[in-house]
């Protein structure tokens, strides 16, 4: 072990000679870049200012003016997948990450956890004397880890970050977020009535952490990856930002899409001659009905306000955002580290479909398979972007936004689902300045290219381990090219959710099937080709007059899925993918108890009442003023709560949000002791697969109050909004309390939930025993 000491060591040590070189920790390279990357969620080509979309970016604007804007840079066209190839430089089944964690399906390439195999850009650089951190959305960490005693192998510090803020899940409320800080949920700082937004909080915590690491290291470098909740649904922004689109989107998706097409020719974003691609391009036995888009001259008046409404919504939070990276970007001006910054300022996937052709009031809806209402929606205009809505634009804007391209996210044969936005700017690293590069790229170069820029290799084994080569090309070669100079990248296969495609040598094969759309059949999918060097919307379909290309790429395909994992294709709707039974390192069981003074319990581990009778019973002493929340799980927007108030018990189901909530209400309760609780026995199952059944309230052994109640068959919700005992975090689950409105007035022993069939006056029999022991 002391082979490398160069020392010299006698008996006394004021006769011997130290000599530190062993044990001195490596530094990055003279002069080596920080590196910030931004990475938006759900945004299509045609939304942003620099590729002449109508939402203004201006401090991608600025970056844009000052760097390079490129036009053939894309994803996977899902957010978990795209983000495992920011964090590793390989394909995303390579990564194991075929799809998002809740759909991960137990297969090689979709088992959901990154493999040692496939080493981490942030590990490799914290291991070289760079300060590493990440800020904002996560959603790599498989969903039984998402939880106070999960597995912590997965989450940000485990794999080389100093330091995290932000959340673990897919998406979370941007007025009541799920907040993780380094290791451990925490509660939001402030709230929503104070001034809260989530973007604003990860500005101001990733500034924190710069802040910090100059005042005590200011001569190591930095690598921030910044990923804000922005644009992933709910789309929620000050009113202040929204109503700076008034009217911007009244001529609707359709016209949209012709106004930004003439502008990204006009800018060089498009070559002259691009055609636009149709509305609703597959066919009817193909295409998956979620995903249509209504023509905008059949909808009526108030239609249209509110489908405008929904975009300019989207549009004020998606500038306020880049406000909130504005805010970073000043920072490294102000003291004197913009020019020697690498910064990516990118997207994940293309625009959303899912909002449904009706847009939402409530994203969760898609989740559950149940229909949005217009009649709701309507409602709600007024609300938009508030606390009070968890709202989604339709599909028509997510067509419009992933312009002149097929299609959107979760199309992975189509550009329209993973053609995005990609502005490079790095002042002392190259000369250009406002131009564009059309070379075709994509998201498994960031790390060749990072890796490239600061003078480090991927090593052959880290940590003891083989490592899979990288997938990328490093993007660095096209710095200083000409804008339409040749593409260093070959090829690059796409699958996703059921669709599939291959781009090689500027040739694109798509296979037409669409996504969560549970038709299966592969075998019998129709090819498209297109030759995407001439005809950048891939408008033209040559498989008829070139069926040995064609041909030549469907083999490609073929030969990529076998390298990389990809088999076996898995096209199940979401409610199938969010409902498959995954191991849980904590056994699933019939019984759950609950205690008071532990933190929310994520959904991915809490008891699944989905599909299901179940029985929620809390054992208490009430003293005559007793108040509060004894369970609750979900919010406003899907979830149920055993709550006291004004001396009554009462049990809420929230289904989807959709007013009026289902109440059911006790007589004034008695001080004492009580088992206190609800019982709903599901007796079917309703038009879209809604729990249909019987809600009983309980007091002590008798039934006070019973009547129908329709229960959800999906998710409460994708990200936080966990299971509470004693408050209710984050989002309450009824609009007839505030936050966090604490038990107090007595003491919450424990509450049981049990989905075993067992009879509740059992369990009422077990909560008198308990009570009795007390």
């Amino acid at each position: 072990m002391n082979e490398d000491f160069n020392g010299e060591i006698e008996l006394d040590v004021r006769d011997s000679t130290p000599d530190w070189a062993p044990y001195a920790l490596k530094t990055a390279r003279e002069g080596a870049p920080n590196v910030l990357v931004v990475l938006y969620d759900d945004t299509g080509l045609a939304a942003w200012s620099p590729y002449g979309g109508r939402i203004s970016m201006p401090t991608m604007d600025r970056l844009a003016q000052g760097g390079l804007t490129y036009t053939q840079w894309h994803t996977t066209a899902l957010c978990s997948p795209t983000r495992s190839t920011f964090l590793t430089g390989r394909n995303h089944h390579v990564n194991r990450c075929a799809t998002i964690m809740e759909a991960t399906d137990g297969f090689p390439g979709a088992a959901g956890r990154i493999p040692d195999e496939c080493a981490t850009i942030s590990h490799l650089l914290q291991d070289n004397g760079y300060s590493t951190f990440w800020v904002g959305k996560d959603h790599n960490v498989p969903e039984e880890d998402n939880a106070p005693g999960g597995n912590r192998s997965m989450w940000p510090l485990q794999l080389g970050f100093d330091r995290f803020y932000g959340f673990l899940g897919g998406e979370t409320n941007n007025w009541y977020p799920d907040l993780v800080e380094d290791n451990r949920f925490i509660e939001q700082p402030y709230s929503p009535e104070e001034g809260y937004h989530l973007s604003k909080d990860l500005a101001d915590q990733a500034l924190g952490m710069l802040r910090n690491q100059q005042a005590s290291n200011p001569s190591k470098p930095w690598y921030l990856w910044f990923c804000p909740g922005a644009n992933h649904a709910p789309h929620h922004a000050p009113e202040e930002y929204i109503a700076k689109y008034a009217g911007a989107f009244d001529d609707g998706y359709e016209a949209y899409r012709e106004w930004v097409l003439a502008r990204m020719i006009e800018r060089g974003i498009m070559p002259e001659g691009t055609e636009l691609t149709p509305l609703n391009p597959l066919p009817e036995d193909v295409a998956n009905e979620a995903d249509f888009v209504r023509p905008w001259d059949e909808l009526n008046d108030d239609e249209k306000r509110l489908f405008a409404r929904f975009a300019e919504v989207y549009a004020g939070f998606s500038e306020y955002t880049d406000a909130q990276v504005g805010r970073i970007v000043d920072y490294l001006e102000e003291t004197g580290q913009l020019d020697n910054t690498l910064i990516f300022y990118c997207a994940d996937n293309g625009a959303s479909g899912e909002g449904s052709p009706n847009g939402s009031v409530n994203e969760n809806k898609f989740f559950n398979g149940y229909p949005d209402d217009l009649a709701e929606n309507l409602a709600m205009l007024d609300e938009l972007g508030s606390p009070d809505t968890y709202n989604h634009y339709p599909t028509g804007w997510a067509a419009a936004f992933s312009a002149p391209f097929q299609m959107f996210k979760r199309y992975s044969q189509f550009a329209g689902g993973t053609s995005d936005p990609m502005v490079i700017h790095w002042p002392r690293g190259f000369e250009a300045k406002g131009e564009i590069r059309h070379q075709y790229h994509h998201s498994t170069d960031i790390v060749a290219t990072m890796l490239d820029v600061i003078g480090l290799e991927m090593p052959e084994t880290y940590r003891g381990v083989q490592q899979h080569p990288l997938n990328g090309v490093s993007m660095r070669y096209s710095f200083d090219a000409a804008p339409d100079g040749p593409t260093e990248k070959t090829v690059q296969y796409y699958a996703m959710l059921g669709t599939r495609g291959i781009w090689k040598d500027g040739w694109k094969a798509s296979a037409i099937h669409a996504p969560i759309s549970g038709k299966g059949n592969f075998e019998q999918d129709a090819w498209e080709l297109y030759h995407v060097a001439e005809d950048r919307s891939e408008s033209k379909d040559l498989a008829a007059e070139m069926p040995e290309k064609l041909q030549e790429l469907i083999d490609a395909w073929f030969a990529e899925a076998e390298a990389n994992f990809v088999l076996p294709l898995d096209d199940r709707t979401p409610v199938e993918l969010v409902n498959i039974q995954r191991p849980q390192v904590e056994p699933v069981r019939d019984r759950y108890v609950y205690y008071p003074g532990a933190v929310a319990v994520p959904e991915s581990v809490a008891v699944n009442v989905r599909s299901r009778s179940y029985k929620i019973i809390a054992d208490v002493i009430l003293d005559e003023d007793a108040q509060g929340v004894m369970f609750a799980h979900g919010s406003r927007f899907g979830g149920h709560a055993l709550f006291v108030k004004e001396g009554r018990l009462n049990y809420v189901y929230n289904f989807l949000g959709i007013p009026p909530e289902q109440t059911f209400t006790s007589e004034p309760l008695t001080p004492g002791p009580h088992a206190l609780g609800v019982e709903f026995v599901r007796e079917g199952a309703g038009q879209y697969g809604e729990s249909m059944g019987t809600a009983k309230l309980y007091v002590d052994d008798q039934v006070v109050v019973e009547g129908p109640m329709k229960a959800q068959i999906g998710k409460f919700t994708l990200c936080g909004d966990g299971l509470c005992v004693g408050f209710d975090s984050a989002d309450t689950v009824s609009r007839q309390y505030t936050n966090p409105f604490p038990f107090t007035g007595g003491k919450i022993l424990a509450v049981t939930v049990d989905v075993s069939g067992e009879s509740y006056l059992d369990l009422e029999l077990e909560a008198a025993a308990m009570l009795s022991r007390e």
